[in-house]
C-alpha cells in the first residue's frame, strides 16, 4: 500500500484505506461505483433550473454569489498593474455601494501570487494560484511540484491543480491519485499549515458522466479539499448536470467518511440567472452546510459584473448604464 494512500484524508475517515493499495484495487473501487443514470441526472438538473427565487431571497442569493466568486486573470498578457486592479475590484466590487460583499478569492498564475498577496493583505480575501502545468496538466511530477511550491512559498492560500486527463482516460488511476497526493503534500508550509487544494477535472474532456463520478471519488480519496469542473480554457466547461453529479459525490463521500469537500463549477457561468440555478442546486442537494464560500465557489469572473448590475436593479428599480461596472 502506498504511503499516499494510507495518509489520504478520505481514506482515514471511512474505511477506504485499502482502496489505493494498488492499481487493481483502485480500478476495482472506481469501476464499482454505481453507474450514472444520464436521463435522470439531466432531468433533475433541468428541473432544479426552473425554480424561481423571489425578490428578498434573490437579494440574499446575489450577495452570497458575489462572496463565492474566485475572481480570475489567467492570461499570458497579465501584468502587475492588471493583477492589482483585479484585487481592488475583488475588495470593493461596487465602489458606489460599500455594502457589497468582497469576493472569495483572487486567482492568478504563480508568478503573480506575491503581487496579489500584498494587495489583499489583511482583507480576508484568499489568494488562489493555478499550478501543475495549468491548463493541460501535461508535465512531469517534478515540474508540477515545483510549480506548486513556488506558489505556496509566495503566499498562495489555495492551489488549483489540474489532473492529467490523458493518464485518467488511459486508466492510469493510481498515477493520477499519487500525483494529487504529492501536490497535496507540496501545499504544506513550514509552520504546519497548508494551502487548500482544488483539483480540476476538465470535465468537458472526460467524455462520460461515469468518468466524472470516478474522478470525483479518486480526487477526494487522494486528499482534495475542493473538486472543480474546469479550467475555463476549453469549449465545454461547467454544466448543471456535471455540477449536480459532483455535488452528489461530495454528499455521498461525507456520508461514507465524515469528510466534507467543496465544489467549484468554473467556466461558462455568466449571468445572475445561471448563478441562481447553481445555488438552488447546492441547497436542494446538500443543504445549508455547503452554502458558504468555504464549500462552494464560482470560477466565473464575468459573472461578477452581471451580479452587480442585478444588485443595483434590485436596490434602485432600474439598470445602470454600461459604464457602471469595469471591463476586466
Amino acid at each position: 500500500m502506498s504511503t499516499l494512500a494510507a495518509n489520504a484524508p478520505g481514506a482515514a475517515g471511512g474505511g477506504l484505506a485499502d482502496v489505493a493499495a494498488s492499481e487493481a484495487t483502485l480500478r476495482r473501487f472506481l469501476h464499482g461505483l454505481p453507474g450514472v443514470d444520464q436521463v435522470g441526472l439531466e432531468s433533475r438538473a433541468a428541473t432544479l433550473g426552473t425554480r424561481s427565487i423571489k425578490t428578498t431571497a434573490k437579494a440574499f442569493a446575489i450577495d452570497l454569489a458575489v462572496s463565492m466568486i474566485d475572481l480570475t486573470t489567467l492570461e499570458g498578457a497579465d501584468t502587475v498593474g492588471k493583477v492589482r486592479s483585479l484585487c481592488a475590484k475583488g475588495l470593493s466590487p461596487d465602489p458606489s455601494d460599500r455594502s457589497t460583499p468582497r469576493v472569495a478569492a483572487i486567482c492568478v498564475y504563480p508568478d503573480m501570487v506575491a503581487t496579489a498577496k500584498e494587495a489583499l493583505r489583511g482583507s480576508g480575501v484568499q489568494v488562489a494560484s493555478v499550478a501543475t502545468a495549468f491548463p493541460s496538466g501535461r508535465a512531469g511530477l517534478p515540474v508540477k511540484l515545483a510549480d506548486t511550491a513556488e506558489a505556496v512559498a509566495a503566499g498562495a492560500d489555495e492551489i488549483d491543480m489540474v489532473i492529467d486527463r490523458g493518464a485518467f482516460l488511459s486508466g492510469r488511476y493510481l498515477e493520477v491519485f499519487e500525483t494529487i497526493g504529492a501536490v497535496k503534500a507540496a501545499c504544506e508550509r513550514p509552520d504546519g499549515t497548508s494551502a487548500h487544494l482544488k483539483v480540476i477535472f476538465e470535465t468537458g474532456e472526460l467524455q462520460t458522466y461515469d468518468n466524472v463520478r470516478r474522478a470525483s471519488w479518486l480526487a477526494m480519496i487522494a486528499g482534495a479539499d475542493f473538486i472543480k469542473t474546469s479550467t475555463g480554457k476549453v469549449a465545454v466547461n461547467a454544466t448543471p448536470p456535471v455540477t449536480l453529479l459532483m455535488l452528489e459525490a461530495v454528499r455521498d463521500f461525507r456520508a461514507a467518511t465524515g469528510v466534507q469537500i467543496g465544489v467549484k463549477p468554473a467556466g461558462g457561468i455568466r449571468t445572475t440567472k445561471d448563478a441562481m440555478k447553481y445555488l438552488v442546486m447546492v441547497n436542494e442537494t446538500l443543504g445549508d452546510d455547503w452554502l458558504s464560500p468555504h464549500w462552494f465557489r464560482f470560477g466565473a469572473s464575468s459573472l461578477l459584473n452581471d451580479l452587480l448590475m442585478q444588485r443595483q436593479k434590485l436596490s434602485t428599480g432600474r439598470y445602470s448604464g454600461p459604464d457602471y461596472v469595469t471591463v476586466d
